[in-house]
């Protein structure tokens, strides 16, 4: 047999069929010649009963000498148990964070998230992780290639750390799924939040309601009156449906599909947001399902009040008031005037006391008035 240098490699003729070239030195080392003159080093040996065999690269990509050198690393890998050749495949098939991302949405996020945390897992996808890792194999992706992600959105803290959890989560269930070891995002912080504190003041409610009052459009108007009055989500109103709601006992029941936590809600109703309700029950005639059906389809919630709000804000001279901040509005005033945060968290929904925590501040409102109302007797 000949030694594989370049100089015999570089003189073999093809022939009409495959032929083998086996290096004298190395045993299961060798040079294959198509009948096309392609020319490729390649390695075999036996794993258990199987004869295996692998292409180190085409004559004339790699050298003979770094075909050597390949050759040496691969067959010495096989004297320690190892197949290289089957380990290659496994690596060609080994799915990427595209196919992660996929699995994701399709295993978790549609069976388990809302309409909207869906939309925005693949806005974050589409956006922010495909154009970076989509075709990168999952089993390969580095603390510093999550990093990367993660100090590019600096400027947006809030973007970046709904990124960084959306990453940990398909991590996490890559790692249940057998397809890597360890989760990367794992010990990387989160950036500081500044959290929103806007809500509105009895001036700016008393020009919303007076707004509310002048506007033709009373279906959209009871929506915010409604979203004020209960500290509800927009989603929860929009889609609330008569059978939801006991004017009797006064009593909201929000399933399960609705609410963030998943779980069944009892809300009471304040004898404002009875009066609300029972108006317009009183004066509905097509019978809908739905408390406030949409124009198009009595069939269908009301989708959005986008235009109207906008309408409303300028109305009622309203500046950097989002329909969430009304949420904040409610458990501020509650707050406030002196409930206490347990009660406010019930009505909100929250389940963690520290979700409730943030508005713990206006508490001293009350205690502050208290102490000032003193403080003008003794002086």
């Amino acid at each position: 047999m000949p030694k594989l240098t370049k100089r015999f490699v570089d003189i073999v003729r093809p022939a009409e069929k495959d032929v083998f070239h086996w290096d004298d030195d190395i045993p299961g080392f060798g040079l294959r010649v198509k009948p096309s003159g392609v020319k490729s080093y390649l390695v075999q040996y036996r794993q258990g009963k199987r004869s295996r065999r692998m292409t180190l690269g085409r004559h004339g990509v790699i050298t003979a000498d770094e075909a050597r050198k390949l050759a040496k690393k691969e067959l010495g890998a096989v004297a320690h148990g190892k197949d290289p050749a089957q380990e290659r495949a496994d690596d060609r098939q080994a799915p990427t964070v595209g196919e992660l991302a996929a699995d994701y949405m399709e295993r978790h996020a549609r069976p388990n998230k809302r309409p909207s945390s869906i939309r925005n897992d693949r806005q974050m996808l589409d956006n922010q992780i495909l154009p970076k890792l989509g075709a990168q194999k999952v089993a390969d992706v580095t603390r510093r290639d999550v990093e990367s992600i993660f100090l590019g959105l600096s400027k947006t803290p809030y973007r970046a750390n709904r990124v960084r959890a959306l990453l940990s989560k398909m991590f996490s269930l890559a790692v249940q799924w057998g397809w890597r070891a360890d989760n990367p995002v794992l010990g990387l912080p989160k950036y500081q939040e500044e959290m929103r504190e806007r809500w509105l003041r009895q001036e700016e409610l008393d020009r919303l309601f007076e707004a509310l009052d002048k506007h033709p459009n009373q279906k959209c108007a009871n929506i915010v009156r409604l979203l004020v009055l209960t500290g509800a989500r927009k989603s929860e109103v929009l889609k609330m449906t008569w059978d939801q709601v006991d004017l009797d006992r006064g009593v909201w029941t929000k399933p399960s599909h609705l609410t963030k936590q998943k779980k069944n809600q009892h809300f009471p109703l304040s004898d404002a947001a009875m009066q609300i309700l029972a108006s317009i029950d009183a004066a509905r005639g097509d019978r809908s399902a739905y408390v406030f059906p949409s124009r198009l389809s009595a069939d269908e919630p009301t989708q959005d009040i986008k235009r109207f709000w906008q309408e409303i804000q300028r109305d009622a001279d309203l500046t950097d008031v989002r329909m969430h901040d009304l949420r904040h509005t409610f458990a501020s005033h509650l707050v406030s005037s002196g409930t206490s945060e347990a009660i406010v968290g019930r009505l909100l929904g929250h389940t963690q006391p520290q979700t409730t925590r943030r508005y713990a501040h206006l508490a001293d409102d009350p205690l502050r008035e208290a102490a000032n109302r003193f403080g003008r007797t003794a002086g």
